[in-house]
């Protein structure tokens, strides 16, 4: 009676121990490497804005720890005057729900998410609060193409629309 149940037991570690074997570490300073000049679309005046779209959502360089069942994502949102920290959003990588507080503007927001391996791929699936009670979820997937090359796609609102931004390590 022992045995069968021992089997599963022995089976089933088996199996977690690979799956967290065939997990990436996405830890490290990353660069994008994407990232290209655009002409301004500003008809006159000294305004630069520039065509192009968000990317990842996160800056560059951006820093990656993780560590104890956690991801950390930091990044410089705000110019050096601004005199603002870094941005940092801590994820629970076993698929429970993790919580972070922003100030970006006048109030905080606060970020809910799930952050879910899909084989060697981290899927962060975050809800942003938006006006009048609404919200819009955003998701990004993390994939490491090799040790140094950073794959992030991010898919935000339901779109079909997936923005693939690449980061390089180091």
């Amino acid at each position: 009676m022992r045995t069968p149940a021992l089997a599963v037991v022995i089976a089933t570690t088996c199996v977690e121990l690979a799956q967290a074997q065939a997990r990436p570490d996405f830890s490290g300073e990353w660069t994008r490497v994407d990232s290209t000049e655009q002409r301004s679309v500003a008809a006159v005046g000294d305004a630069s804005f520039r065509v192009g779209n968000m990317g990842s959502g996160w800056g560059s360089p951006l820093t990656l720890r993780q560590q104890g069942g956690e991801l950390v994502v930091e990044f410089a949102h705000f110019g050096t005057y601004d005199l603002q920290p870094r941005l940092r959003y801590v994820y629970s990588i076993d698929g429970s729900e993790s919580r972070n507080a922003v100030m970006i503007g006048h109030a905080e927001s606060v970020l809910r998410s799930r952050a879910t391996w899909r084989d060697s791929t981290l899927v962060i699936t975050a809800i942003y609060p938006g006006p009048e009670r609404g919200t819009t979820e955003v998701r990004t997937a993390l994939t490491l193409e090799s040790p140094t090359s950073l794959l992030v796609e991010t898919t935000r609102g339901g779109s079909a629309v997936v923005t693939r931004t690449r980061y390089r390590k180091g």
